[in-house]
């Protein structure tokens, strides 16, 4: 019988991580100590299209979607395996939304900053799902139920985004101190997941307790959404972890979960 994966929720902050021993980066490693999927399928916010698309080759290639930074990082490759079977099953789960089968795409650096942790080896095939930018939130949320059963399948869904993301409001100083509405957002988030309150979560542009933090802390949506997924794929049997929960640069929150 195949070991029912757990979910993970990954604050991935700057594509830096990917070189760096922190306690983000251990706290990753942590998460999943002693889970061995048979694949990834990795939500990542920089893939955020008009479109539902799914990496169906069999070699992805590694994209460095990013400027300004080291040349060591536009120098490293992840060289794990894509799995086409996997993203035809995806296709038929969440069917009759239509499923692009993408050949060019590959892993950006939502993913593989995060997976090199994760899996160093590059052992474990992984596929990337789109976010259709298109879309309500509810509409996230209610994919990330329909790949639900993919976790006892092996399959491991990762979200790679940040809950809190306003890069016009970052401070570049060392032990920047966080923003209140950073903060507020962010242990808002973190309850709402611990309790199991979803749906204030799917509601964050609207709600009453959330909307004004999240004006400030989700001025974009694409590095939330990926926690929709993630949390629709769950349900009241998983247990929450909460391995890292920092606000960082002012501006932008590490918070990682594993729930499962």
């Amino acid at each position: 019988m195949t070991t029912r994966m757990p979910l993970l929720f990954i604050g991935h902050g700057s594509p830096l991580t990917a070189f760096e021993d922190n306690q983000f980066t251990r706290g990753w490693t942590q998460l999943v100590d002693g889970v061995q999927p048979r694949a990834v399928l990795c939500v990542s916010a920089h893939w955020y299209t008009r479109d539902t698309a799914v990496t169906a080759m069999s070699q992805p290639r590694t994209i460095h979607d990013f400027y300004g930074f080291p040349d060591a990082l536009y120098q490293f490759h992840y060289p794990a395996a894509g799995d086409p079977q996997l993203a035809q099953r995806v296709t038929e789960l969440l069917a009759p939304v239509q499923v692009l089968h993408d050949q060019q795409w590959g892993f950006d650096h939502g993913c593989w900053t995060v997976m090199k942790h994760l899996f160093p080896q590059a052992n474990v095939p992984v596929v990337q799902l789109s976010i259709d930018g298109t879309r309500k939130p509810q509409w996230h949320y209610d994919l990330g139920q329909q790949l639900k059963i993919l976790r006892d399948e092996g399959v491991l869904i990762v979200g790679s985004g940040n809950v809190v993301h306003n890069l016009q409001r970052i401070r570049f100083t060392e032990n920047a101190e966080p923003f209140p509405w950073a903060t507020s957002f962010d242990q808002q988030v973190r309850r709402c997941i611990e309790s199991f309150q979803h749906q204030p979560l799917i509601d964050y542009q609207d709600d009453s307790a959330l909307r004004q933090a999240a004006m400030l802390s989700v001025p974009t949506p694409e590095h939330y959404l990926p926690l929709l997924y993630v949390l629709g794929a769950s349900d009241s049997q998983d247990q929450v972890q909460v391995t890292l929960d920092e606000v960082v640069l002012g501006s932008i929150s590490m918070l990682s979960v594993k729930l499962g």
